[in-house]
């Protein structure tokens, strides 16, 4: 009876081994705020399961962020996942894998499923004192500090309604005597009106991105005055020519008509003379 209970045992160890999967996640420790967050999921269930990545902001209670839908596909290839950070404040954040229909029991041992992650908003370092709106003739102006920049430089990448339309470039900056602030001021030649952003990053990375409009003249159009041309129309009053009546043509007289005539003259003029003697 031992034996048989030790064999069953030994069975449904085997069998749970062979039914356990792994799930790893993996997202980095730290990212500044408006850096996307890069998490790789890797997993050997069947193709097919589905999971939810979840981040979430840590506090007295955990507020959800972002979700994300994954679903294992045959070739078990590693799933990379990308959050938005824009607009998210620095502090403590949590990516967690939710189960749709997996069942937790079947994940082995060594599985990550939870990630803990530091955001840090450095958005608050960069001071802008040039105008947020700006007419099309002075644009771009781009003048403001670095906290604790000193003469370090920033680098500044500027995107438009159209993309990218400077950098990423380095610009110099100049200490402040009165914080140690690094100064700066970079003219940006645009072409169009519309909103523009520019990231500005240091050596220690990521530090934000600020928003500027630029205003262009409203074109008018201007109205071309249409000439009509004036057609000066002659009217023309048809007359009517009466027909003619037809007149009789006179023949010419023959040859032969004119002698007979002259020949019957003769004649008479000697009979005349004839009776005259």
């Amino acid at each position: 009876m031992k034996r048989i209970i030790l064999a069953a045992l030994l069975l449904m160890s085997v069998v749970g081994t062979v039914s356990a999967y792994g799930l790893y996640l993996d997202c980095p420790d730290s990212i500044q705020s408006g850096v996307p967050l890069k998490c790789t999921l890797d997993s050997d269930f069947p193709a097919g399961t589905t999971f939810n990545l979840v981040l979430y902001q840590s506090g007295y209670t955990a507020t959800q962020i972002r979700k994300q839908t994954l679903t294992i596909q045959d070739n078990k290839a590693t799933q990379y996942i990308i959050f938005d950070t824009d607009g998210l404040p620095g502090g403590s954040y949590k990516a967690e894998i939710q189960y749709t229909g997996a069942d937790l029991n079947r994940l082995r041992s060594d599985s990550t499923t939870l990630a803990l992650i530091t955001i840090i908003d450095r958005s608050g370092e960069i001071e802008i004192t040039s105008p947020e709106s700006q007419d099309i003739e002075d644009a771009l102006r781009i003048e403001g500090e670095l906290k604790n920049g000193g003469n370090s430089g920033v680098e500044i990448e500027v995107s438009g309604p159209d993309g990218r339309i400077y950098g990423p470039q380095w610009i110099g900056t100049k200490a402040s005597i009165k914080n140690n602030a690094g100064v700066f001021t970079q003219k940006v030649d645009v072409t169009a009106g519309g909103d523009y952003t520019v990231e500005f990053s240091d050596a220690k990375g990521y530090v934000g991105t600020k928003s500027f409009t630029v205003v262009a003249p409203t074109t008018v159009a201007t109205a071309v005055p249409v000439t009509t041309a004036v057609v000066k129309t002659t009217k023309t009053t048809a007359t009517t020519v009466p027909t003619p009546w037809p007149t009789t043509a006179k023949s010419p007289l023959s040859p032969l008509t004119v002698m007979a005539g002259l020949a019957g003259a003769g004649m008479l003029v000697v009979l005349v003379s004839r009776k005259t003697r």
